[in-house]
């Protein structure tokens, strides 16, 4: 058979898409290169280190160190000058770096991958490419925080409709739903914290899979790189992909908080709440409907969470049944992942923008907040502490009058008080003074309450603790 029917008989077989060989579908499938290129300022930094250890441990010369890290700054140069020409048949990020290098210093850049295999490179650019996106990620939320307790301690005594069931419950401080999300944000960057510190130790040195014969100084190039410590099982450094799982799984919890603000945005817009305002900044009109103002940066982010999880379940699955050690499905962890933290990225910067832009309608909010007798828990707590009246019997009585003022249409501070006397005689005209939505807010004094003192000491709180870790940053 010729090449030509061969060709053709390959084509036909591995189907329409690959107008090419076998061969050519194999690099099409094997090649990383087209998104693992963004580790090679990663993947130079390790093998600076790595250079550096087999000097001092006397594994290569003084000469050729010297000629390596001369040559990986002149890659890494030409990388920033975006001059590099990254080839595909070469595969990965590691192979390319290192055939430059052997086209810029010559025999020497063949000494670098000494005591060092694919699979613990690749292990630890990986993980110093987390490490910074975690980095990234702690001073970008810490930003965000700052946005919103700003904003909450400006609104500490803007009052708003607390919701369960997205029905009027009681009344809250627009400042106090801002801090919520602060709190979120706090727990937030511990996961991400947590899972820096664990995936903290440095897998170079592990080889392929078992070590290596070499008289290497691991502790030497952990230090070199940051890392608390070198991994102290070498199986376990080349197949563990549990920091970035770690990672994408809180990330994908942020993401969700993220989401639920960007939702409350998003309904707060509608003219059927009308409680905030965003600028043209971040939003869109309608290609016919001109009145329309789209909250389209809200409804992405909203969006956004759909891949972050669905990153961190994808390579759940990738790594479920894979035996001990590397195995090329592994492959597949990388291009989910920078896909995931990159959007990570964006809805935080996005959400902090919209939260500088956002204005309340402070009187809309106001009015929302009156509506749905919202006071009615504060009657019955005026029940139980000026008239001694046990709380569930004080339950009763306020279910009973709120039934009356819905029948004569008005809400609870518009009720006469002849109205409630007729349910509960004891009841005086000082039951109006917890009856406003003013007052309700005010006296929820309990430590994180919604009273505006609290609030605004809170918020005086947050903004000192990130302003001194933005100063320390």
């Amino acid at each position: 058979m010729d090449n030509d029917s061969a060709n053709n008989s390959a084509n036909k077989m591995w189907g329409g898409r690959f107008s090419m060989s076998p061969a050519q579908i194999m690099e099409e499938i094997n090649a990383s290169i087209d998104f693992d290129k963004v580790l090679a300022p990663q993947d130079i930094r390790g093998s600076k280190a790595h250079a550096a250890m087999l000097a001092a441990q006397g594994i290569i010369s003084k000469e050729d160190e010297a000629s390596i890290q001369a040559g990986l700054d002149q890659i890494m140069a030409e990388i920033e000058a975006g001059t590099f020409k990254f080839s595909r048949s070469l595969e990965d990020v590691h192979m390319n770096v290192e055939a430059r290098l052997k086209d810029v210093i010559g025999a020497p850049a063949g000494r670098l991958h000494t005591a060092r295999s694919r699979n613990d490179q690749v292990a630890l650019d990986f993980r110093l490419y987390v490490r910074d996106r975690i980095d990234e990620f702690d001073s970008a939320l810490a930003g965000l925080q700052l946005a919103l307790a700003r904003k909450a301690e400006v609104h500490a005594e803007t009052i708003m409709p607390g919701f369960t069931h997205l029905q009027p419950a009681q009344p809250v401080t627009f400042g106090h739903h801002l801090l919520a999300y602060v709190e979120m944000l706090s727990r937030d960057r511990g996961r991400l914290r947590d899972a820096r510190a664990r995936l903290n130790e440095c897998p170079l040195g592990a080889a392929a899979l078992a070590g290596t014969s070499f008289p290497i100084d691991r502790e030497m190039t952990a230090r070199a790189l940051g890392f608390d410590r070198p991994t102290a099982n070498s199986l376990d450094s080349v197949s563990d992909r549990d920091f970035a799982l770690e990672t994408l799984s809180a990330a994908s919890i942020a993401a969700m908080h993220l989401s639920r603000l960007a939702e409350e945005i998003v309904i707060w817009m509608t003219p059927q709440f009308g409680f905030i305002r965003l600028s043209d900044r971040f939003t869109t009109g309608s290609s016919i409907m001109p009145q329309k103002r789209n909250p389209d940066a809200a409804e992405l982010i909203r969006a956004k969470v759909g891949r972050i999880a669905a990153a961190f379940q994808s390579l759940l699955m990738v790594m479920k049944g894979l035996p001990l050690t590397y195995s090329k499905d592994m492959q597949e962890d990388k291009e989910v992942t920078f896909d995931a933290l990159d959007n990570f990225a964006l809805v935080i910067a996005a959400m902090t923008g919209m939260v500088e832009d956002m204005e309340p309608n402070i009187e809309a909010m106001r009015r929302a907040a009156s509506s749905g007798h919202s006071t009615a828990t504060d009657l019955a707590d005026w029940l139980v502490q000026r008239l001694g009246v046990p709380f569930r019997e004080a339950h009763h009585i306020t279910g009973r009058i709120v039934a009356e003022a819905e029948r004569r249409g008005v809400e609870l501070e518009h009720l006469p008080l002849e109205a409630m006397q007729a349910i509960e005689p004891r009841i005086t005209a000082d039951v109006y003074s917890v009856l406003s939505v003013e007052n309700s807010v005010r006296s929820r004094t309990s430590y994180g309450g919604t009273a505006p003192h609290n609030v605004r000491e809170m918020a005086r709180l947050w903004i000192n603790r990130l302003g001194e870790n933005q100063m320390r940053g």
